[in-house]
């Protein structure tokens, strides 16, 4: 099973050798290669890489997600697998056919989640005003329809950063962003795998969107991705986000959260919560998908 992603911020040459990814920086008159069964993504942290067509098909042939930067360094784009799965068909009209009962039951289980690893996320820090978000995740109904997601999230960004407004263009918006992004590709690379389509959402129904089940799927995640960014802005005080950053925040796959007893990988977590999506639908319980869970955080 893939375990291990590449993060490449300096030129280089990318290339396929038999089954290995061959990385060849500039500069340099030595290559390093990597078996592409290891692989689950790359990114790209520069514009200054050339990849083979014959690396780009066995890339998408084993599903490994390779994430694409733009000229500021953020993501922009990603090229992932499709037809993955022997049974996609079957999945996806099953996914399309879902009931409405049923895609509620679903969004509220995950607002649920991601309200309670805020919690976590302010218990770890000390802050009081973590039971009362506890509280809310409880009350959370089929839906939403009293949308607490939103009303949790003014509270605890509050809390998480002062004096922080979340669309602003500084280092910590851009920490939280490039962790999303990479979530976000790990994300639809299992969605992808399990059969599932990442352009048809439980919540999210953008027409422009190709990726609405993606953002259902990521809201339990996305505290990890906070906890990471708060932790690096307290360690480390400057005024813009540099390579070092990005570098740090694509770590975001190895850090660890729970799915019920098991301790996981951000990686393989994204993997069992698309695989738990399937059985869901297929099954029509909402009981059956499994969200992730914030382990006892550290005090940051």
């Amino acid at each position: 099973m893939a375990w291990r992603g590449l993060h490449i911020s300096n030129p280089a040459r990318l290339t396929h050798r038999s089954r290995q990814i061959v990385v060849d920086p500039e500069g340099s008159d030595e290559a390093l290669t990597f078996p592409v069964e290891d692989i689950a993504w790359i990114i790209l942290d520069t514009p200054q890489v050339s990849v083979s067509g014959s690396l780009l098909s066995a890339l998408a042939e084993s599903g490994v997600a390779m994430v694409v930067p733009d000229a500021k360094h953020h993501p922009a784009g990603m090229l992932m697998s499709f037809h993955q799965h022997h049974a996609q068909a079957a999945i996806a009209h099953a996914q399309i056919g879902m009931s409405q009962p049923l895609k509620k039951r679903l969004w509220q289980k995950l607002v649920s989640a991601k309200i309670e690893n805020q919690a976590a996320v302010l218990r770890g820090i000390g802050s009081d005003h973590a039971t009362a978000l506890s509280a809310m995740a409880g009350r959370v109904g089929s839906g939403d329809p009293d949308n607490l997601e939103a009303q949790a999230a003014r509270a605890y960004w509050q809390r998480l950063f002062e004096g922080f407004r979340r669309h602003d263009e500084d280092r910590r918006n851009g920490l939280l962003n490039y962790g999303y992004a990479v979530v976000r590709a790990a994300l639809a690379r299992s969605c992808a795998a399990s059969g599932l389509l990442p352009a048809f959402g439980i919540h999210h129904r953008s027409k422009t969107n190709p990726f609405n089940l993606v953002d259902d799927l990521i809201e339990p995640f996305r505290p990890v991705v906070d906890r990471m960014a708060r932790a690096r802005v307290t360690a480390e005080e400057q005024d813009e986000m540099d390579v070092e950053d990005r570098r740090h925040m694509a770590g975001i796959l190895s850090e660890n959260i729970s799915i019920g007893e098991e301790r996981l990988t951000i990686l393989a977590a994204t993997e069992a919560v698309a695989a738990s999506l399937v059985r869901s639908i297929e099954a029509g319980n909402a009981t059956l998908l499994n969200t992730p869970a914030l382990p006892l955080a550290r005090r940051n």
